[in-house]
């Protein structure tokens, strides 16, 4: 979702002359776009803000006076702006994430010689999304868009409802127009965003509302769209209409991430998930009903407040039994605000969360490496999205989010090709290009050495 804001902004900055940058050095206005969903990340913006202070400062003294401006946006922001405008006086902007539509008007406050600071952590009443240019520099081969933002469920650990905001959802001729332009400047694959994405309920061109399966159907029939995905899901908003349309569309991958957070009912009571672990491998055995080669990726929490021994051997049963692609694990920390924050007399031991955290990446880990294992012999079509890390290779991703380098010309870049995949290693896949005669064009990572997987170290992916 911040990469897609990111991207918005610029659209947004650039009729004010404004264009990205690689490094903060020498920058007329950095933008440090925050994410509230990890453990310490207001710590990480300042310090963040600490190394930018120095070069603002730096900037003053240069002959020309340049004045830097810098601004805080996300969710970080969103909670805790008025904590950053008192501790970093030298920020000039700090804004949320649904008010970055009126950047020109915040930029225009700051940049007054009385050097104005601008806190706006208000949510509108109107979308921003109403306000945002209609065209937009080139999104890339693979590309995020937003659909829906906010979140209605309240889970007891979660910020999003307090930092996002009620759940809002684009009207589809909007999202369909901005898929158009997407594809006719090379996008081959859209990523559907949302915090609770497939409770997407956007209003229809003709009246009535749509949900995101039928949003879906309307995107596979935009010329040029090769691939549909979308994150991330909630259990309780995956309906008959979207399991349909993965057996169904054959522009949607067969790879969902469909976090269940716990095994264990007791604890997803506790989290207000309002989902049993049963209700999730019952919608699960259905979305393999519809879609056999469907993989799946997920989130768990482990460690949150009350959970005990058999909780998480609840967790780990339903790990086996589901069996994952991949998945984000993490040790519970508590949210400021949120409900579970004030259990102290629960909360889990921090050795215990290590102790489990590590026996669940364990496995999580095994079952990743099977997966890509399981896919070594066979042919998979992959979109060559960027430059590969050797000469003369591209990188490209499989339908089940595989990272694929392949030995291909440029020419290639941005189509899908088969690939027959001969090597799997723990985030990745390797093979050798398919020509239409079957040929195989063999490259310099086929004789990369495999990975020894006797003892997979645990591993921890970023959000």
């Amino acid at each position: 979702m911040n990469v897609y804001d990111s991207a918005r902004m610029a659209d947004v900055l650039a009729p004010l002359g404004y264009r990205p940058v690689e490094v903060p050095e020498g920058a007329d206005m950095v933008i440090l776009n925050t994410c509230h969903i990890r453990e310490k990340a207001s710590e990480k913006v300042f310090s963040e803000l600490g190394r930018l202070r120095l070069e603002k400062n730096r900037q003053a003294t240069d002959e020309d006076g340049r004045r830097m401006i810098i601004a805080v946006a996300g969710c970080v922001a969103q909670a805790e702006g008025e904590e950053i405008m008192a501790r970093a006086p030298f920020v000039d902007m700090v804004f949320g994430p649904q008010t970055y539509h009126q950047l020109p008007e915040m930029v225009a406050r700051a940049s007054r010689a009385a050097g104005e600071r601008v806190l706006n952590t208000d949510f509108p009443v109107e979308s921003k999304f109403d306000f945002l240019p209609g065209e937009s520099a080139d999104a890339g081969v693979s590309a995020f868009l937003s659909v829906q933002e906010g979140c209605d469920k309240f889970c007891t650990f979660c910020v999003v409802p307090y930092t996002r905001g009620a759940e809002y959802s684009r009207p589809a001729a909007q999202i369909v127009a901005e898929a158009r332009r997407m594809a006719a400047t090379g996008t081959r694959e859209i990523t559907l965003l949302g915090q609770n994405v497939n409770a997407y309920h956007g209003d229809g061109p003709a009246g009535g509302t749509w949900g995101l399966g039928r949003l879906i159907r309307e995107l596979a029939e935009i010329d040029g769209v090769e691939r549909i995905r979308y994150t991330t899901s909630h259990p309780r908003d995956m309906d008959d209409d979207l399991i349909a349309a993965h057996g169904e569309v054959p522009q949607l991958m067969p790879f969902v991430h469909l976090p269940v957070q716990s095994g264990s009912d007791r604890i997803l009571a506790a989290m207000n998930r309002k989902h049993t672990a049963d209700d999730y491998r019952r919608l699960i055995d259905r979305m393999r009903a519809a879609r056999p080669d469907l993989a799946l990726s997920s989130d768990f929490i482990v460690g949150f407040p009350g959970e005990r021994d058999a909780d998480f051997a609840d967790t780990l049963r339903l790990v086996t039994d589901i069996g994952y692609a991949q998945a984000y694990s993490f040790k519970y920390s508590a949210r400021p605000g949120t409900p579970a924050a004030g259990l102290g007399d629960a909360q889990v031991p921090e050795t215990v969360k290590n102790e489990r955290l590590a026996a669940l990446q364990q496995l999580l880990n095994a079952q990743q490496v099977a997966f890509n294992q399981a896919c070594v012999g066979r042919v998979l079509p992959v979109l060559l999205d960027r430059a590969g890390k050797r000469p003369g290779q591209l990188m490209g991703r499989s339908p089940f989010m595989q990272s694929v380098p392949v030995a291909a010309p440029q020419r290639l870049a941005g189509t899908v090709v088969d690939v027959r995949i001969d090597a799997a290693h723990a985030n990745s896949l390797a093979g050798d290009l398919v020509l239409a005669d079957g040929v195989t064009v063999s490259g310099p990572e086929a004789s990369t050495p495999p990975v020894d997987f006797s003892n997979p170290p645990a591993w921890e992916a970023t959000a």
